[in-house]
């Protein structure tokens, strides 16, 4: 079965930092790009970065720019996503996706991705 899973969501604090995963099970992510997305209650998907398949090109979003950081090490077959100075407004279910084109483009929901995970919680509170 071909899948994709996230993990290393919580509960954190503002200010605070967290590191998400997103593991592919069935497949290999060699030859994909990998987004992130998030979706907080009542709003709409958000696409928060993307890295092309070498792993020598990536986008963010202008929210999480200078903040959150993706790379991917494809021994373990794995993205990852790393976050710091969390805000509450970074609240969200995150998303891992992947797309065979493997490139990335200037907006994380320009690709076509052809596999979606199940989502992880992320929650900033004090």
């Amino acid at each position: 079965q071909l899948q994709l899973v996230e993990s290393g969501g919580g509960l954190v604090q503002p200010g605070g930092s967290l590191r998400l995963s997103c593991a592919a099970s069935g497949f290999t992510l060699d030859y994909y790009a990998i987004g992130w997305f998030r979706q907080a209650p009542g709003k709409e998907r958000e696409g928060v970065s993307c890295i092309s398949s070498s792993g020598d090109s990536t986008t963010y979003a202008d929210s999480v720019k200078g903040r959150f950081t993706i790379s991917r090490d494809n021994a373990k077959n794995t993205v990852y996503l790393q976050m710091n100075s969390l805000k509450p407004e970074d609240t969200a279910v995150y998303y891992c996706a992947a797309d065979g084109g493997g490139s990335c483009y200037n907006t994380v929901e320009t690709n076509e991705y052809d596999y979606w995970g199940q989502g992880t919680q992320v929650t900033v509170s004090s």
